[in-house]
């Protein structure tokens, strides 16, 4: 079986629906209920955590009974478990819609089933319609149903020569403004931003998101801060739109697990070559953004720290994703190659070895 016409266009009009609600936890979804001539019965969106999904919130715009026979259109294959709320395959059941048709298969162990028991009740089912949209638009959800943790960039600057600061350890600025402009860009996509005590002491950095005029971006990051000692009352990230989180860094899979439960989707690392040095050793990197200046500083701080590479055959090897021009700027887009982690602990495939864990040495950076 494949969709009609009209049953694209709701498709299409339920993913625009489905941008109403919030990233987090769950999904963002849109459903859309079609009478069997093809109009327009009812909508609906899911709007977070503990509330009605998009499915039940169409079905709760109609009398009882007024759905019956008709075509379901969701973004999301329907949940056949009972969380916080209840199954909405069940609820379609109920309602007697005849027709189920959508996007994406819903990749949960727990949540997944929903096409398979709406057939078994005798209820049409189309799958793969508008997919790659759907998938376009729950990328960085699926990525973390994928990895079990929240998706994790890795990013610095460093001169020509791999350093970050100059043996003052002055280091602003490596970088020219459109690497920088970059930078900023890619932070609002980011639904957290992680440095060290050690940097937000030396730098006192904002940990915002900002625009070439200096405001401030919608999408802001959650500023976290990893290690042990206090952050100043004064710092520039206590003036952070949203509330900052500091952790002391030992455990960075407990780290990304309470990052996760707190709906982050998106990690981007920022704190300095001791920070990033421990995501790596632990296997937990997914991207790295390597933003490289044509500058010498012949000494200093080097941009990356410790990885656990004693020997050259243990060199994790990188997969090159793109390279870029930002004025006289690169910066080079790379990642590990695919290891075989479940995002508790990981193997890494450049060097053979399996992490369950790391800490930041000191709990600082």
């Amino acid at each position: 079986m494949t969709a009609n016409d009209a049953e694209r266009r709701a498709m299409r009009h339920a993913l625009e629906l489905a941008t109403h609600g919030p990233r987090g936890l769950n999904p963002q979804v849109g459903a859309v209920l079609l009478s069997p001539a093809g109009d327009v019965l009812a909508e609906g969106w899911h709007r977070g955590a503990g509330t009605a999904h998009a499915e039940v919130d169409a079905l709760s715009k109609l009398a009882p009974g007024a759905a019956r026979g008709a075509t379901a259109v969701v973004t999301l294959e329907p949940c056949n478990h009972t969380g916080r709320t209840g199954p909405c395959s069940e609820a379609l059941i109920s309602a007697g819609v005849a027709r189920v048709v959508y996007a994406a298969d819903d990749p949960g162990a727990e949540s997944s089933g929903g096409a398979e028991r709406l057939r078994d009740a005798g209820v049409d089912v189309v799958s793969g319609v508008l997919a790659d949209d759907a998938a376009a638009l729950l990328h960085s959800w699926l990525e973390v149903q994928r990895l079990g943790r929240p998706f994790v960039t890795v990013k610095w600057a460093q001169s020509l020569d791999g350093r970050a600061a100059a043996s003052d350890g002055t280091s602003q600025w490596i970088t020219g403004p459109d690497a920088r402009a970059d930078v900023h860009r890619r932070r609002s996509r980011a639904d957290a931003i992680v440095v060290g005590t050690g940097t937000l002491l030396a730098d006192d950095p904002a940990l915002t998101a900002r625009t070439a005029d200096g405001s401030r971006y919608d999408h802001q990051p959650m500023p976290v801060v990893l290690g042990v000692r206090p952050v100043p009352a004064d710092a520039a990230v206590r003036r952070h739109p949203l509330a900052l989180v500091q952790h002391d860094g030992r455990d960075l899979v407990a780290l990304l697990a309470d990052l996760r439960d707190r709906g982050v989707q998106r990690v981007f690392v920022e704190g300095g070559p001791t920070i990033a040095g421990a995501f790596l050793r632990a296997g937990l990197v997914d991207e790295i953004l390597a933003y490289i200046a044509p500058t010498l500083l012949g000494g200093g701080m080097p941009a990356l720290g410790d990885i656990g590479v004693q020997t050259i055959d243990d060199q994790l090897r990188l997969r090159v994703a793109s390279v870029e021009h930002f004025g006289d700027d690169l910066l080079v887009v790379a990642a590990p190659r695919p290891s075989t982690g479940s995002g508790t602990g990981s193997t890494d495939s450049g060097t053979g070895k399996t992490h369950s864990g790391a800490a930041v040495p000191g709990g600082d950076d």
